[in-house]
């Protein structure tokens, strides 16, 4: 699946809020619990050694980019555009 194609069906499975505010709060706020979800996994694979939750890191992430994918279409930014620049700035500083 490319990119574009990715975030555009992200569109289809999001929920219509009542405000802007609270739509992307919730974009915001979702991302976070999820980053914090791919802590947990990774500190109880290795510092629990419970290889049990190996998937959940794997199963986070794709929630995380669900949430940078809301957040990229609630500003009207293609997430292309957000990795580029990304890039470019990794570029310049290494």
């Amino acid at each position: 699946m490319e990119l574009n194609e990715y975030q555009e069906a992200c569109k289809r499975t999001s929920k219509k809020f009542a405000s802007p505010e609270t739509e992307i709060a919730t974009w915001g706020l979702g991302i976070a619990g999820e980053a914090g979800d791919v802590a947990s996994c990774i500190k109880k694979t290795f510092a629990h050694k419970n290889d049990a939750v190996l998937p959940g890191i794997k199963e986070n992430i794709g929630d995380m980019l669900w949430y940078m994918a809301m957040i990229c279409n609630f500003f009207g930014w293609k997430m292309e555009d957000c990795l580029q620049e990304n890039i470019d700035k990794l570029k310049v500083r290494y």
